[in-house]
């Protein structure tokens, strides 16, 4: 298949793909009248490369997964590359969700400490006690 129809059913752009291209991800074989040709393959490769970047994953990161796939594995996250890759990932995102929970606990508090001084302020007064 040629460049269009890979991106089309890849459902992204031939400027990505040229820069996947360029990025070594992507392999281009060029057929006899110099047209960049395709295969099923690439088109598998590029579907996990877009489903890693949904998952977050920067291109570089993919890169273990395309190899794992390339060298003949049926799951591109079958290989120690792209294992430790998603180790990798997930204590990124264990930090993250650390970080997160101390942030909404912070204003958890700063909620409580405005309810409570809102409350007080807005308390009726009483006219007879001055």
């Amino acid at each position: 298949m040629r460049i269009g129809e890979l991106a089309r059913r890849a459902g992204t752009t031939t400027r990505t793909l040229r820069y996947y291209e360029s990025r070594g991800l992507l392999t281009a074989r060029r057929s006899g009248n110099g047209y960049r040709s395709y295969d099923e393959e690439d088109l598998r490769l590029l579907r996990q490369i877009r489903t890693l970047q949904d998952f977050g994953f920067d291109l570089e990161e993919t890169r273990p997964f395309v190899d794992c796939l390339r060298a003949g594995h049926p799951a591109g996250d079958s290989c120690p590359a792209s294992l430790a890759v998603y180790r990798r990932k997930l204590a990124e995102l264990d930090e993250l969700l650390g970080r997160l929970a101390d942030v909404r606990e912070q204003v958890a508090r700063q909620l409580a400490e405005a309810e409570e001084a809102a409350g007080e302020a807005a308390a009726p007064r009483c006219e007879m006690t001055g």
